[in-house]
């Protein structure tokens, strides 16, 4: 059936209004937050209600159309990049809290929903939802359930896949699923903790039941300065060596810091080549025990400066600084990529060592954020996209210190998922017995492949093309880098 057939049958389906089919209505949709690549695709359906949502997929089944769930396009692996042939399914609309149980506390939501609404649903209960990405402000559940997101606190609480009880979802062939519920018994196979992560090549979840946890009584929040990357790395070992489970565990170093300075006034202890973040949380008789652990390990971890947070203020201005930092590198560089890996605890001075080493090499300035607490590395490899070859030789920086991650026992990716960006390097970390076993196991799913096509694995048909050079905007004089 041709591309005109395709899209009258989906016409059909909605309102004019929400189909979006213009180029001028296609462009914001070309990119996620991967921008260095793009494709515009088909062309966009806006459904607002699960019904809706199940009569495209099911439509797109029949018409063996590829098509992209999408939410606020926040995806730094381009896992909602658009398929040139298909078309994107934008979930904005479907942003109802369907139901808040502060007695059961869970709350079921739509896909649409924004991360930081559910805590503020449930903010007056005493509850709150525990996963913290960094674009937690815009980022929206079914998103954080497709790639399995984590953020700065999911050292004590873990990841998405942590807080989801129950999935209603529709797949690829058109089957509508239930899995799971209120209860946090589990019988039978996970089908909620195969879901997630699952980067959108099963389906799209239409309703997410997750669990709501009380909210800490009690914060202690300390950021202290070094000198040296390498006594922020010790400080972070000898904290998990004592015992202490602390809520969030960061490291910023100096290029980060200077980006969060200039972009949200950040207050840091001068002469610091990182700065560690360390935060306590939960019952107010136990965080005043752990906090005097916590200061004289620190103390004793030879730091430029320690500041405690005296109050909420100091507390929220000392993550407004670290959540503000991925956005703030680019007041440094035009252009960055966002790398996202895992080491094992103990080697992250010499992972660090080794990017310094591979940075000095090739000329490239990278700034180091990353989740001390559990590994992950959030390199921000700085260029500019202006300049021929800058984005190839960003890419192989990317791609050397995802191998090194691999070797030292680490993995390509922490929370930011496979997408098109790091599906070339997934048999640097699984062989290919394992990876045909992944590619059956999403065929049992999705056999006509229709679901997100060309994300994940490795030979993939690519779903769109590095943008080398000026943006078509800039190109047009309407935006600029300077």
């Amino acid at each position: 059936m041709s591309a005109t057939e395709s899209l009258s049958r989906i016409i059909a389906l909605l309102p004019p209004e929400r189909l979006l089919l213009r180029p001028v209505e296609l462009a914001a949709y070309e990119s996620d937050g991967l921008t260095a690549f793009r494709t515009r695709p088909l062309a966009v359906a806006v459904p607002e209600t699960a019904d809706e949502v199940i009569a495209i997929v099911r439509l797109c089944h029949e018409l063996k159309l590829p098509f992209v769930a999408r939410g606020s396009g926040t995806s730094l692996s381009g896992g909602s990049l658009p398929i040139a042939d298909g078309i994107v399914i934008a979930l904005n609309r479907l942003n109802r809290i369907l139901k808040l149980d502060p007695a059961q506390r869970i709350a079921v939501v739509q896909p649409g929903v924004i991360n930081t609404q559910v805590t503020a649903a449930a903010a007056p209960f005493g509850l709150h939802y525990a996963p913290d990405p960094s674009s937690q402000t815009i980022c929206t559940i079914g998103g954080n359930v497709a790639f399995n997101s984590g953020g700065a606190h999911c050292l004590k609480y873990g990841m998405t896949s942590n807080h989801v009880l129950g999935i209603k979802a529709v797949l690829a062939t058109g089957e509508v699923v239930e899995w799971g519920g209120g209860s946090r018994e589990r019988l039978g196979p996970d089908w909620c903790g195969l879901f997630t992560g699952n980067e959108g090549l099963f389906g799209i979840a239409l309703e997410i039941t997750l669990q709501l946890l009380p909210k800490a009584g009690c914060f202690h929040t300390v950021l202290a300065g070094y000198r040296t990357l390498e006594q922020a790395g010790d400080a972070v070992s000898a904290v998990v060596a004592s015992g202490l489970l602390p809520g969030a565990i960061e490291i910023m170093d100096a290029l980060a810091l200077e980006a969060a300075v200039a972009a949200v006034h950040a207050e840091y202890p001068p002469g610091c080549e990182a700065v560690l973040i360390v935060e306590l949380e939960g019952p107010r008789e136990v965080v005043a025990i752990e906090r005097e652990r916590l200061d004289a390990i620190l103390a004793a971890s030879s730091p430029v400066e320690m500041r405690p947070a005296r109050d909420a203020d100091e507390r929220l201005a000392i993550w407004k600084g670290r959540k503000s930092a991925f956005s703030a590198v680019g007041r440094l560089s035009p252009d960055f990529i966002v790398q996202d890996g895992v080491v094992p605890r103990r080697r992250l001075g010499e992972a660090l060592r080794r990017i310094a080493e591979m940075s000095r090499e090739t000329g490239i300035r990278v700034a180091n954020v990353f989740h001390a607490g559990d590994g992950n590395l959030h390199p921000l490899i700085l260029f500019d996209g202006r300049e021929a070859g800058a984005l190839h030789r960003a890419e192989d920086l990317a791609g050397r210190i995802l191998k090194m991650c691999v070797e030292m026992g680490g993995s390509i990716t922490g929370e930011h998922g496979i997408g098109v960006e790091k599906r070339d390097f997934l048999g640097d970390m699984f062989t290919p017995d394992e990876i045909d076993c992944m590619q059956r196991l999403r065929a049992a799913f999705d056999p006509l492949g229709i679901a997100n096509p060309g994300k994940m694995f490795p030979g993939s048909e690519a779903p769109s093309l590095s943008h080398v050079g000026l943006h078509p905007l800039e190109k047009a004089g309407v935006i600029s880098r300077e």
